[in-house]
């Protein structure tokens, strides 16, 4: 007897085809399709992130991702620089025809951050914060739902389902590691959690591969992996000088790492029929004025 689901509305048995959301001319959860989501764990300052996001401009990537709020697990680290980060963001993005990416921490800061962000991010820490799942269930802007460090599928599920609740459908999971015994990457990649919530649930589901393996040579390797296991796109760190990072420059990739990683994405896309979002037609090829 198959067991009963404890969530309902992001299930296959709720909705039989794919959820699509679609972000900056990105379809993320299509079938037809894989998207790139890129940039800087922190906006660091103003150079930092209209350098690094040109740069991702040229070569198509239509969704810019960046801290300006930051958990931190050492209150001696750098916490991001907030509205300010948030503005500069905005800026770049705008000036490079990008969509925004960026964490939400509290309630409090929904009304700035969907002023500013096009995408908002639920980080590892607060996928249980339910009043905020609440709340982000009342806004009509996309979010990026990423697995707690140490939950199960049911929970994730299940946090998920606090936000279908609400009235939002627009969420995407991000599966970014678990926390296990191991101690030689960050934490361990799950990748078959992405053809099991394929099987479970309507919801498109990506990959943050930074996160889960916390070493810059370990994230190609696990982005072609995680496409062929079938995720609907990637979400990865780029710094254009990681050694200077403000946080995670371990894990971030160098412009050109990143340049070097589109062929084989197209590859590994087409095995499944799928075109990655930067070769779409409406691409911004020459960004700069």
């Amino acid at each position: 007897m198959e067991r009963r689901k404890p969530y309902q509305l992001v299930s296959r048995d709720w909705k039989k085809e794919n959820t699509v959301v679609e972000v900056n001319g990105s379809r993320i959860g299509d079938d037809r399709e894989v998207v790139l989501i890129a940039g800087p764990c922190a906006v660091e300052n103003e150079e930092q992130i209209f350098t690094i996001t040109e740069y991702l401009s040229k070569l198509g990537v239509r969704m810019l991702r960046g801290g300006a709020y930051k958990p931190r697990t050492s209150p001696y680290a750098f916490q991001g620089l907030k509205t300010e980060g948030l503005d500069m963001l905005r800026r770049a993005a705008d000036k490079f025809n990008m969509a925004v990416v960026s964490e939400i921490m509290s309630i409090d800061r929904i009304d700035e951050l969907c002023t500013y962000a096009d995408v908002l991010q639920v980080g590892t820490r607060n996928m249980q914060n339910y009043p905020l799942l609440r709340a982000l269930g009342k806004i009509n802007k996309p979010v990026l739902l990423k697995r707690g460090m140490s939950s199960t599928i049911d929970e994730w599920l299940l946090a998920a389902e606090y936000i279908l609740l609400g009235g939002n459908e627009k969420v995407i999971l991000c599966e970014r590691g678990i926390r296990t015994f191991e101690t030689a990457t960050r934490n361990t990649l799950d990748l078959t959690a992405v053809p099991l919530l394929k099987e479970l649930t309507h919801l498109p589901i990506i990959v943050d591969p930074s996160q889960a393996t916390g070493v810059r040579e370990l994230v190609p390797p696990m982005c072609y992996a995680a496409l062929a296991a079938g995720a609907d796109g990637l979400l990865v760190e780029v710094h254009n000088q990681p050694s200077e990072a403000l946080s995670d420059g371990a894990q971030s990739l160098y412009p050109d790492q990143l340049a070097s990683m589109l062929d084989p994405i197209r590859y590994v896309a087409a095995l499944y029929n799928r075109v990655p979002d930067f070769d779409k037609k409406n691409r911004v090829t020459n960004p700069v004025s």
